[in-house]
């Protein structure tokens, strides 16, 4: 049996619902050797852990973003909703644009590995939030990653710093019918989810894999 080499993981999005669980876990797993995890606002909660580089930048530039660290791993959990953002145009440069800009850079800087948060039902043909999502999946694929690895999570069980209100009345009906709902959209707690992009990002096991809601509770 092999032992797991030392990984730099990078984690995009890490104040977020499913970014914050990333980012606990990865602290504090044995096989990451150190994280880095840009922000907009320093991570208060995680000052001077040892593990943790959190460049502060404002994201119009990815090199500055990223401050040239070198990473082995990325775990890409950026999203935003329409409400939120203010407008299409702004979530498709969240939700899109930004994971495409700062995953070629942590290519560039060494990253082999990328796990996407993407989202249950993205395809083509969706409404613009679903097609958003899909056209992030494709363009992530089309930088090559040697893994690359999509988990799509139904509706997610998080605390949230900020409302969501469609999100919460749908984890209101879910919560309502229980197990009349079929486990393919049942609601999904953040830490799974974390469990299963930080998997996938340190397993790097070659060629490209999409993780079901379903699927989910399954990982490792």
């Amino acid at each position: 049996m092999t032992t797991p080499t030392s990984t730099r993981v990078l984690i995009l999005g890490a104040t977020g619902a499913v970014g914050s669980e990333t980012l606990r876990l990865a602290l504090a797993h044995p096989q990451v050797l150190q994280v880095v995890a840009p922000t907009r606002r320093p991570l208060g909660q995680w000052a001077g852990h040892p593990k943790l580089l959190n460049p502060v930048a404002d994201f119009s530039r990815a090199s500055q973003a990223l401050a040239g660290h070198a990473v082995d791993a990325v775990v890409c959990a950026l999203g935003t909703t329409i409400r939120q953002a203010g407008s299409q145009a702004a979530l498709a440069a969240v939700d899109r644009d930004l994971p495409l800009a700062l995953a070629r850079e942590a290519q560039r800087l060494g990253a082999r590995s990328l796990a996407l948060n993407s989202s249950l039902g993205a395809s083509a043909t969706g409404n613009f939030y679903l097609r958003t999502k899909f056209e992030a999946e494709v363009a992530l694929h089309s930088l090559g990653f040697a893994s690359y690895t999509v988990v799509r999570p139904s509706l997610i069980e998080a605390q949230r710093t900020q409302s969501r209100p469609g999100e919460q009345a749908g984890l209101w009906v879910a919560r309502l019918l229980g197990p009349l709902v079929p486990r393919r959209y049942r609601p999904v707690p953040a830490a799974a989810i974390a469990q299963a992009l930080l998997h996938a990002a340190l397993a790097a096991e070659p060629g490209e894999r999409i993780v079901e809601s379903e699927q989910i509770t399954s990982c490792p």
